[in-house]
């Protein structure tokens, strides 16, 4: 007589909105946004197509549920923090859990019926920043840079060649060999004297460019306009 093969708890788990949209998250970690479909999920789920649609209604449901468990997981600044270091938690957080889910980086802003996650993620953010002392029209604005340079950090550092600091060289060294230094010099420069160097992360421009932001809105704040400047080590 054959053996029962054991099922894991996740094949033994029923069927739920949950579980399919942690599916549909699994899918697109593996191979893009663009490689999730209703079959594509059902395979991953081992479940029938049909299935599915006793739990969402269709492909927007899913795309608004995955975005908003991806929210889920940014820490969210706490209004009664030192608002500068809730800022830079959360941007930390977002740059890190956007390097687990690219895919994501397109779709954060884009969906029209954003879930609970979304909502106190945003709320949080606007709070934290009016609890500085910024007005509604800065906190606006101090809201769309931050994003916009943390989205666009996250999207450039997903479309390198390269992934941390340790294959830096073995794909920079290639590209700088076919730059003349005579018709590039300043390209020629930065990758020898940075780029090429050993340790050297690309990831570390984001701590930088994140001081250089706070240090700005820091001084939007009425009585912080004579505040030093943020000085990044090295």
């Amino acid at each position: 007589m054959s053996k029962r093969v054991s099922e894991s708890p996740e094949e033994r788990a029923p069927l739920s909105r949950d579980r399919v949209l942690r599916g549909a998250v699994a899918v697109a970690d593996k191979a893009g946004i663009g490689s999730l479909t209703m079959r594509s999920l059902a395979q991953e789920l081992g479940v029938k197509p049909m299935s599915l649609y006793h739990h969402v209604a269709n492909k927007d449901e899913i795309l608004d549920g995955i975005v908003d468990l991806v929210f889920s997981e940014i820490e969210l600044p706490s209004p009664d923090g030192d608002w500068r270091s809730e800022m830079h938690r959360r941007a930390i957080s977002a740059r890190r859990v956007l390097r687990c889910h690219p895919w994501a980086i397109g779709l954060m802003e884009s969906r029209t019926t954003p879930g609970p996650a979304t909502l106190r993620h945003h709320n949080a953010i606007i709070g934290t920043l009016r609890g500085a002392g910024l007005s509604v029209k800065m906190t606006a604005h101090a809201y769309a840079l931050l994003d916009s340079y943390i989205y666009g950090f996250a999207l450039q550092e997903a479309a390198l060649p390269f992934k941390g600091p340790e294959t830096v060289a073995e794909v920079a060294e290639p590209i700088a060999q076919q730059i003349s230094a005579d018709e590039y010099p300043h390209l020629v420069e930065m990758a020898t004297e940075l780029i090429l160097q050993p340790g050297y992360d690309f990831g570390n421009e984001f701590e930088f460019g994140l001081g250089v932001i706070l240090d700005a809105l820091t001084r939007s704040i009425p009585d912080n306009r004579e505040l030093p400047s943020f000085t990044p080590a090295g």
